[in-house]
Parts: C-alpha cells; sequence; structure tokens
C-alpha cells in the first residue's frame, strides 16, 4: 500500500470516528414526543398463497391529534415492502379475498365507516358497501361470495333504514333524555343508547345485508374491545359462528358469553351451542379441513380473569376436548389478545398466552397435547400463519412494534419491517432487567427494573415503584413510557405481585378477597430486594404511581405504607370500594374479587377500603382522572383529591373532560408526562424532604 493510500485510509477512519462520535453525542433519551412518533404496525394478514402479508402502519398527526392509518404490503420473506394505500382518511382491518387478488378493508372516505377494496397490485380502491350505518367489523367468506360484518342497530328496528330514521329523530329532538329501566345504562367510556352491534352477511357483488341476530338484545362483537375474532364463517361458507352475551336484564353482572351458530340466509334463529357452559366461551375457530372448531373457554361464572382453556369440538356437533388441559396457559380474551390460529395442516393451534411478564408466541399440538414456545421474550401480537411461516408483530422495552415472521419450529426469526429504526438509533434507552425476590409465603415473585439512562453504578439514583393495574394483569415487556422516566434519571421498578397474570391461575386466584394483603406485602418486599440488588438506587428519594387498580393501591399504600414514598401519582384509582361499587358499569369483577354485594358482606368492602385509612395520609400526591371514566368514575378521583385537601396534603388534579379510563390523545398525553415528570422532579430530585409548597 503507498503512503498516499495509507494517508487516505487514515483520513477516513478518522473522519469515521468523527462522524460516529458525533452521531453518539446527538443520541437522546426518549421523551414523550418520541414515544408518540414511533409509528405503529398492527394486524398483519398473510394471502391465501402465504407470499405476501398485508398490515396497518400508523403515524402520528399531532396537529389533527390522531393517528393516520394506512395500508402497506410485504412479502413473507421481507421484500417488496410498499405502500398500498394513501387516502387522507384512515385505512384499517385488512383482509384477503380468497383468490388472493383484492384486498378488503375499512375506511372512511365516504360519510361513513365502510367496506372497501383494492387490488394488490394498487390502483383505485373501490366502495363495497353503502350503508346508512357505520360498519364496524368483518370478515370474508371462504369461498368469497359473502361478507359477514358488524353495524350498531336498534333491536326493535325491522331493517337498517329505521335504525337510521330513529338516530335521525334522536338528533333533531329538542329534549335530550333518556330512560333506562335496566343496566347496563353506559360501560366504559360511551352512555347506551338503546343499540347493539349486530352481525349481518350479505353477498359480495350485490343484496340487502341480512340481520342474523335479528331481535337479539345482545351485542357481537362484544364491547368496548371486541373484534373480528368473536366470529367467523363455516368452512362451507353456509353459517355463521358467533361469540354473544345474551342475557337480558344480569349484563352488567355475567360473564356468560355463548357461542352460536346461525345460517347465513338468517332462515333460522340463532342457536346457542354453549350453552351448557355458564362461563365465558369465544373466538371460534375453524380447522382448515372444517371438521375441528376451536375456542376459548373459561369454566367459572363471573369471573374474568378464570383459567382460559382451549376447547376442541368435532364439528358440528361431535365430542369436545381441552387442548393440553395440564398445561396452565394465561391466555386473555380481551384488548385483541385471545386469538387462535391453526396451521395448515390443522395439527397445530397458535396462541399467545401471558408468561412471566411477556407475551409470548406458543404452539399447541392438537393430537398430542405438546406445548412448544416458539418466541418467549417480549409481546407478541396478532399472529397470522402462512404455509412455511408465522407472521407477527413484536416488540419489548427497548424496541418499538415491527412486523416479524419465524418458522413453525421457532427458528429463524425475521424482522420484516424497520419503520421505527432512524428513530431508535436517535435515542438512548435504559437497560431493563428482570429479578425473582421470596414475596408472600416465601414464594417466588418476578420484578422488573428499567435503569436510568447512562447509568453510573457509583452515583445514587431516584426511584419510582410502578405499579400495574388490573389486578389481574401484569407488567409486561413492551415498549412503553417507561423509558420516558428512564431517560429522565429515574430507576423504574415493577413488580407483578400475588394476583399477576402468568404465572399459573393460584397465583392470579390468591387475591380474591385480599386486594390490599399480598399484594401490598410483594410490593414492599420487592422494593427492598431492588434496593438491596441495585445500590445506585437511592432507597431516601422513591415516588410510587399507579393507574386503575395501581391508582387503588396508590390509596392503599398512603394509608398503609405512609412513610415510605416521598410522593404518588394516582392515575384513575379506586378511593371507596363501596361507592365504586355503586358507580362502576360491570359488576361482575367487585362481584368476584370481593365475594358478593356490599350488601351481602359489606365486611369484604370495607376491609381494604382506602375511604377508611385517610387519617394516616400524609404523602403528596397527584391525582389524575377522565370525565369519561365509566370503569372508575370519575367521582372516585374527585373524592381522593378532596380527600388531600381536606387533610392539608400537598396535592395536585389532573382532570381531563375528554378522556376515559386512561389518557389516549397523543396532546393530552404529552400534558399527563409532562405534568408526572414536574411532580416527581420537585419531589425526588433533591436530597432534601422538606419542600415548600408548589
Amino acid at each position: 500500500m503507498s503512503f498516499r493510500s495509507v494517508q487516505r485510509f487514515f483520513v477516513l477512519l478518522f473522519a469515521s470516528l468523527i462522524v460516529s462520535a458525533v452521531a453518539a453525542q446527538e443520541k437522546h433519551p426518549l421523551t414523550v414526543e418520541d414515544l408518540l412518533e414511533m409509528e405503529k404496525v398492527a394486524d398483519p394478514q398473510a394471502s391465501p398463497d402465504s407470499r405476501h402479508a398485508v398490515f396497518v402502519r400508523s403515524t402520528l398527526d399531532l396537529e389533527e391529534d390522531k393517528y393516520r392509518s394506512n395500508l402497506w404490503t410485504v412479502e413473507v420473506d421481507g421484500g417488496n415492502l410498499r405502500q398500498l394505500t394513501s387516502h387522507p382518511e384512515d385505512d384499517t382491518h385488512p383482509r384477503w379475498a380468497p383468490d388472493g387478488k383484492t384486498i378488503y378493508f375499512l375506511s372512511r372516505r365516504s360519510e361513513t365507516s365502510q367496506i372497501w377494496q383494492i387490488a394488490i397490485d394498487g390502483g383505485e380502491s373501490i366502495q363495497v358497501t353503502d350503508q346508512p350505518l357505520d360498519i364496524q367489523h368483518f370478515t370474508v367468506s371462504p369461498d368469497g361470495k359473502h361478507l359477514a360484518f358488524a353495524m350498531d342497530v336498534f333491536p326493535d328496528c325491522e331493517n337498517i333504514d329505521e335504525t337510521k330514521k330513529k338516530l335521525d329523530e334522536i338528533e333533531e329532538s329538542k329534549s335530550t333524555g333518556r330512560i333506562y329501566d335496566r343496566l347496563l345504562i353506559r360501560h366504559w367510556n360511551v352512555w347506551a343508547d338503546g343499540r347493539r352491534s349486530h352481525l349481518f352477511v350479505m353477498p359480495v357483488d350485490s343484496g340487502e345485508p341480512i340481520d342474523v341476530m335479528k331481535g337479539m338484545d345482545a351485542d357481537c362483537p362484544s364491547k368496548p374491545f371486541g373484534g373480528s375474532a368473536e366470529f367467523t364463517f363455516s368452512i362451507d361458507g353456509r353459517e355463521l359462528i358467533f361469540a354473544s352475551r345474551d342475557v337480558g336484564e344480569k349484563e352488567a353482572w355475567s360473564t356468560n358469553f355463548d357461542l352460536y351458530r346461525v345460517p347465513i340466509d338468517g332462515s333460522e334463529a340463532p342457536e346457542n351451542i354453549t350453552a351448557a357452559n355458564p362461563a365465558w366461551d369465544t373466538a371460534p375457530t375453524f380447522s382448515p379441513d372444517g371438521r375441528t372448531l376451536a375456542y376459548l373457554a373459561t369454566s367459572r361464572p363471573g369471573y374474568e380473569s378464570d383459567n382460559v382453556q382451549i376447547i376442541l369440538r368435532s364439528w358440528p356437533m361431535g365430542e369436545e376436548r381441552v387442548l393440553a388441559p395440564d398445561r396452565d396457559l394465561s391466555i386473555w380474551m380481551w384488548f385483541g389478545f385471545g386469538v387462535l390460529r391453526f396451521s395448515p395442516d390443522g395439527q397445530t393451534i397458535y396462541t399467545t398466552p401471558v408468561d412471566t411478564g411477556q407475551i409470548g408466541l406458543f404452539g399447541l399440538d392438537c393430537k398430542t397435547d405438546k406445548v412448544e414456545t416458539l418466541i418467549k421474550k417480549g409481546s407478541v401480537g396478532a399472529p397470522s400463519v402462512t404455509k412455511n411461516r408465522i407472521l407477527f408483530t413484536w416488540n419489548d422495552r427497548s424496541h418499538p412494534p415491527e412486523l416479524y415472521s419465524v418458522n413453525p419450529d421457532g427458528s429463524d426469526r425475521r424482522q420484516l419491517t424497520y419503520f421505527n429504526r432512524e428513530k431508535l438509533a436517535a435515542l438512548r434507552l435504559g437497560e431493563d432487567e428482570q429479578f425473582t425476590f421470596r414475596g408472600w409465603n416465601n414464594e417466588t415473585v418476578y420484578g422488573y427494573v428499567v435503569k436510568p439512562v447512562g447509568l453510573d453504578a457509583e452515583k445514587k439514583y431516584p426511584v419510582i415503584l410502578s405499579v400495574h393495574g388490573g389486578p389481574q394483569a401484569s407488567s409486561l415487556n413492551r415498549f412503553a413510557g417507561h423509558q420516558i422516566f428512564a431517560g429522565k434519571g429515574y430507576a423504574v421498578v415493577m413488580i407483578d405481585y400475588h394476583g399477576s397474570a402468568g404465572y399459573g391461575q393460584a397465583f392470579t386466584d390468591s387475591i380474591n378477597n385480599d386486594w390490599g394483603g399480598k399484594p401490598l406485602e410483594d410490593l414492599q418486599k420487592g422494593l427492598a430486594a431492588a434496593l438491596k440488588k441495585y445500590p445506585w438506587m437511592d432507597g431516601k428519594r422513591i415516588g410510587a404511581s399507579g393507574g386503575s387498580y395501581g391508582g387503588y393501591m396508590m390509596n392503599w399504600i398512603a394509608g398503609n405504607w405512609p412513610d415510605r414514598f416521598r410522593c404518588l401519582v394516582n392515575v384513575c384509582g379506586l378511593f371507596d370500594l363501596r361507592s365504586m361499587y355503586y358507580s362502576t358499569e360491570e359488576l361482575w369483577f367487585p362481584e368476584w374479587d370481593f365475594i358478593g354485594t356490599p350488601w351481602q358482606g359489606p365486611e369484604n368492602y370495607e376491609k381494604h377500603n382506602p375511604a377508611n385509612y385517610v387519617q394516616h395520609w400524609k404523602t403528596p400526591t397527584l391525582v389524575v382522572h377522565g370525565e369519561q371514566d365509566f370503569r372508575v368514575p370519575d367521582t372516585q378521583g374527585i373524592a381522593t383529591f378532596t380527600a388531600l385537601q381536606r387533610r392539608g396534603i400537598e396535592s395536585k388534579l389532573l382532570y381531563f373532560p375528554d378522556e376515559g379510563h386512561g389518557v389516549r390523545k397523543p396532546h393530552n398525553v404529552i400534558q399527563f408526562y409532562n405534568t408526572v415528570l414536574e411532580w416527581f422532579d420537585y419531589w425526588l430530585k433533591t436530597e432534601s424532604d422538606v419542600k415548600k409548597p408548589i
């Protein structure tokens, strides 16, 4: 090599090092704006020939305070990624036509949400349905001749036009009062107006939709989080199988969802095919040959968090058996988690249970009951099965959601999209770690730590104990706001206390009628274990936060662990269990967790009631609540703030008139995190416990 070549080599090397150093300096911790700007990948659907996938890509439009969604396609091996739709209105819920040449999807390109169609090669989209009401979910029959979709209608109206006419009359009326004669009068964040989500079937080419749930005072999909996984065509396309809770006046305290079969022409009334089970039946899925119906079922009525089993039924009305009965899987049936997917040969079912803080991808052999874990760590979503690969979305605490695929045996995992690669490369994130300790009854409990960005083990860092809601949920390993706090120099500790999902049904069941007992003990022991394991955590500067049940725990901690924390953040938390029962919407969860109603067992509602310990409160608290929260009504947050103010405790109330159970709108999310960070910074970023009022 000549001197000039050597000189050029070192010049280039030096320049490269400078660029790398500058790039490293330009990296920054995750902010709330960064979190919101991460693009979302969802709902992947494999093509019938197993060559392509269509999926939804959503990007932030902060000016409009929303996310915009379009359809994209990619080959299963990761090649030929391209945008399929680009309309200003959202395009979602893609579903393939059986011939693989076109894709159906939902869009509001007309005045209402309707089904549209576009060729796989692109071109102009074609409107398929033109109904006067919004279509919310749909599926395509196996032969491609029919569509089944959901619309909200008045059950006593003869047809769709009558529902539209009645809605117009209500809109034009000068009086606004509604009369109710039974529960549910409101649900999650919406007041009931008498309409029900009914399934309709219509030919793809032409014809009038037929309400196959005509007269049923019930919903399919279930509200508020149900979807198209709750209904399916039979393989021959002649029938529809759907899940619904048709229990009349018991709706507010019942979890008795059943499966119904009905001919697509509506010539017969729906037949309840799981009437023998008084608990929850849902997610009907046919094997490729149509000879087996798989579905999810619980066995204890009134218990949403009961052990979920996969049932295999010989179709049409043959014998049933439980798949892998000896395996205790925590399969959630809400928020779109309860999905079953058959392999092309019908021998394996794929699903996504919660497992020790992860949402994994599992394969269950339908003959041998053998269970294999294909993806263990992180959070898997929306699996879709091809002949040779399984598509899914995946994320963890350090990686936002992208599209992936894997072989049926779990090998050769590939990332197919990289929408967030540049954004992620510009960030400095905190390392996360899982640990275990001995909790209640000396049993193993799992904890999780997100370390401060740029951790220097010789320094001391303030700590935030983050308590998950549920309580039968989990501190899932997914990309979320914990990294925002790590970026501001906080250590975040999470504990999957007794009652959490993903550790066996006995672990989940253990807090029945014990909301303030075992979980608090686990939080106390878990925090102590974290402080011992990580000496760089500052045990003198600790705050705590939680939402929903986690917010309940903030109020419970205030009265029963009052000297541990410098400050608390209570998001949509419960204050008074007795009044909560009388103002929430679905009553099955307090009736199960507190063993009956307040008049049947008042002592159970008072035993762990935060309202009974206000006299011990002393910890400064930020309260956050939304006016549209009907699960934990806003009066619970207002009562918390009232108690704090009357006690003379330093406190603030952040109240959102346009939010429900949690904070969703982008601008509100920014305000939420900024307010919470300001609160923690004020109380935790100094050595002194003495503060001036803020």
